[in-house]
């Protein structure tokens, strides 16, 4: 079961216990795992390690946030809460730029999220504020209501799926010290000795056309899909 108390603490502040004031906040536990998470991966941030850089013991944690599942769940929370998603944008589509813009930031910089499903995510704060924002955002967009949660589950996949593979992206050029760039330069023995082009001639005419070259990938797929439900309630 979630810890619903940690995670929406900022909404229902526990009652002051008496006697001297706590050593620690669950908001500091927390931007400790981040940190070190964001640096090392997920695995890094365990109980004893971010315990040992607030320069506790272990168990000292443990009254704070009761378990290694619950910190990570406030960590994921924390982290999409950060992208401050409002209705600062005018239009619905500058608003699923922005919820796009920020969703993949925080894969750039939190590359360790790449690690935790958001199949079952933490009910809280984070998770209910990019809900609301994108519900409310194709309300805006005249999506009818019985459409509405479909569209926003559309823009929802095909944002993560991109913004999940630059966080991995980022991972995997961590830990190995290669960038992905690298990684194709090293491979291009397989295309001089070994791609057959005569198998493959949708891919060698793509490109020698220089098909491959472009990088607008998500800008153009979103565009597409913000097109489809634009027609969808003309």
């Amino acid at each position: 079961m979630e810890n619903y108390p940690l995670l929406w603490r900022r909404s229902r502040p526990a009652k002051k216990a008496a006697g001297r004031p706590p050593r620690l906040t669950v908001d500091a536990v927390v931007a400790a795992a981040i940190r070190i998470a964001d640096a090392d991966g997920l695995d890094a941030a365990s109980m004893a390690r971010v315990a040992a850089d607030l320069g506790v013991a272990t168990m000292t944690l443990y009254s704070y946030v009761p378990s290694r599942a619950d910190l990570v769940a406030l960590m994921v929370d924390e982290v999409l809460l950060a992208r401050r998603l409002t209705a600062t944008a005018e239009t619905w589509r500058e608003r699923v730029g922005l919820f796009a813009e920020r969703t993949r930031g925080m894969y750039a910089a939190h590359p360790w999220l790449t690690e935790v499903s958001l199949v079952r995510p933490p009910l809280g704060p984070g998770t209910m504020a990019e809900r609301e924002f994108l519900i409310a955002t194709m309300a805006l967009a005249g999506v009818p209501t019985a459409a509405v949660n479909r569209a926003s589950l559309a823009v929802t996949a095909y944002v993560y799926a991109f913004a999940r593979e630059a966080g991995e992206d980022a991972r995997l050029s961590r830990a190995s010290g290669q960038s992905t760039e690298s990684w194709w330069h090293e491979r291009g023995e397989f295309w001089e000795k070994w791609f057959d082009v005569e198998a493959y001639p949708a891919m060698t005419a793509l490109w020698n056309a220089g098909g491959f070259e472009d990088q607008a990938v998500f800008d153009y797929g979103l565009v597409l899909i913000l097109d489809g439900i634009e027609r969808s309630v003309e």
